[in-house]
């Protein structure tokens, strides 16, 4: 029998389909921020695909990719990210009125998921349970059926979803601190992009995320250096 909690969230979200597939400019890519767009092989994302995230910074990174897109009038939906995710989305530029939480979507994330590929262009999807090879290949198909963008946070959770571009972090740097005074204004990310889309070929990026005004730019663009770093480094 049709689970009727389930029925209730996908009536929730209907009204929100037709709008949310307007509100972008109906091509092949989804607009992403400028310092993030080489390590994309098509300079942008890419409808119908899916991208992993993982590393440091992980889940700034994963939001970093849907600020321009929710800046521009595009909604966004995150399934299986936690309170914090939403203070990270805040500080890469989200557009928040634009983005749909469900903290905790529990045993039926797959459908959960599923409903809101029929309503959202950009889908962030956290650490899931277990689920069958068999609905992880339905939820691909899905992707590429409505055009979506999938964006799978942490990696390898879902050996069945292949990402077609992975992004990892590599090291993070913060600044902004001094000798017992100051605070963290920006940090400076390297990033590692690699995948099948990618043709064996590994891009590397250095990015602020963010930088001292609170934007996503590429290396360079940040402040001059304060007198303490704080670096953290992926396992």
């Amino acid at each position: 029998m049709p689970n009727p909690k389930l029925s209730s969230v996908h009536a929730d979200l209907s009204h929100v389909v037709t709008p949310a597939s307007a509100l972008v400019e109906r091509d092949d890519l989804l607009p992403t921020a400028d310092a993030l767009r080489p390590l994309l092989p098509d300079g942008g994302l890419r409808r119908g695909s899916t991208i992993a995230v993982s590393g440091v910074g992980a889940t700034s990174l994963a939001f970093a990719l849907l600020a321009e897109a929710s800046a521009q009038g595009g909604w966004c939906a995150a399934a299986g990210v936690n309170a914090l995710g939403l203070l990270a989305a805040h500080h890469v530029g989200l557009d928040l009125s634009r983005l749909v939480l469900v903290p905790e979507p529990g045993p039926d994330w797959p459908t959960i998921v599923a409903t809101l590929l029929d309503a959202f262009e950009i889908v962030v999807l956290g650490h899931p349970g277990h689920t069958s090879p068999r609905v992880q290949r339905r939820l691909v198909a899905r992707v590429h059926e409505r055009g979506r963008v999938l964006v799978s946070l942490g990696g390898g959770d879902l050996p069945h979803l292949p990402a077609e571009v992975r992004l990892v972090g590599i090291t993070a740097v913060w600044e902004g601190l001094g000798w017992g005074f100051g605070h963290l204004r920006s940090r400076q990310l390297q990033i590692r992009a690699e995948g099948r889309r990618l043709a064996g070929r590994t891009r590397h990026a250095t990015v602020w995320l963010p930088d001292v005004d609170g934007r996503i730019t590429a290396d360079g663009v940040s402040g001059r250096a304060p007198d303490v770093r704080l670096v953290e480094a992926s396992a």
